[in-house]
């Protein structure tokens, strides 16, 4: 049975990255797009890790053009716009689909350990969340509509 160790991805600079580099520690996994509504979020992302990093929370970002194509640029493009107009710092890797059949095999992962509202495994729009426990395990699947902020304070005791 997969964990969420056993996944390999590449980071925004193509280097392959293993999550089990991040064992031990938590982890909020979202899909995000520079020109969506939802944008903003990148600010209040990089402000929990800037807080949490030092208590083992660490947010990775994979960008996605699947939803209204919010995500249109390269890797290098995205990279700048994120440092640029958010001062982000967490890890982002390469764009990626996490529906259909040329969803990440992590994505596929993840819909499958923590499915949405009605058992729904598709992810339904840019910056859903999911949160990750120390011990490895998939924890809970936020919604894009529900902030950092609010993550935050669900998931603060299990820091």
């Amino acid at each position: 049975m997969k964990t969420i160790y056993d996944f390999e991805v590449q980071d925004i600079n193509n280097n392959a990255i293993k999550l089990s580099d991040y064992q031990g520690k938590s982890l909020l996994i979202v899909n995000v797009a520079s020109k969506c509504g939802f944008t903003p979020q990148y600010e209040g992302l990089e402000k929990i890790y800037q807080d949490y990093k030092d208590q083992g929370l660490i947010i990775l970002g994979f960008p996605c053009n699947q939803f209204g194509k919010q995500e249109p640029g390269n890797e290098e493009e995205i990279k700048n716009f994120c440092s640029l107009t958010y001062n982000v710092s967490f890890p982002l890797f390469k764009k990626i689909d996490v529906n259909g059949d040329d969803a990440h095999e992590l994505y596929e992962y993840l819909k499958a350990e923590m499915p949405g509202l009605m058992g729904s495994k598709a992810v339904k729009w840019n910056f859903t969340k999911f949160f990750i426990t120390k011990d490895g395990k998939p924890h809970k699947r936020y919604a894009p509509t529900d902030k950092p902020e609010k993550v935050l304070e669900e998931i603060k005791p299990l820091l």
